[in-house]
C-alpha cells in the first residue's frame, strides 16, 4: 500500500459553489428591480388614467344632491374595497365629495 498523503480537491467544488452562489444572488437582484419598475409604470399609468378622466358635474338641486352624494360615496367605497383605489386616494376624493 502507499502511504502518501491524502490529496483533497475542494477547490473546484468551492469555486462553483462560489460562482453558482454569486450568480443567484444577481439574477435575484435583477428580478426584484424589474418587478419594482414594472409596479411603478402601471401606478403611474393608473395615475395618469385618473387625471385624464372627466370629472363629474355638480349636480344641480340640493334634494337630489344628498342621494347623489351618497351614491358617489358607495362607488368610492366599492372601489376602495375592489383595490382600485388606495387608502390615500380614497380619503382624498371622500374629502372632496364631503367639501
Amino acid at each position: 500500500m502507499f502511504a502518501g498523503p491524502r490529496v483533497v480537491r475542494r477547490r473546484p467544488l468551492l469555486r462553483a459553489a462560489v460562482v453558482g452562489g454569486t450568480a443567484y444572488a444577481a439574477g435575484r437582484r435583477t428580478a426584484e428591480a424589474q418587478s419594482a419598475e414594472a409596479y411603478q409604470d402601471q401606478r403611474l399609468s393608473s395615475l395618469e388614467y385618473q387625471q385624464s378622466a372627466p370629472a363629474a358635474p355638480a349636480p344641480p338641486q340640493a334634494a337630489s344632491a344628498e342621494s347623489s352624494m351618497l351614491d358617489q360615496l358607495g362607488q368610492l367605497n366599492n372601489l376602495h374595497q375592489q383595490g382600485a383605489l388606495t387608502d390615500e386616494e380614497f380619503a382624498a376624493a371622500k374629502a372632496k365629495l364631503l367639501a
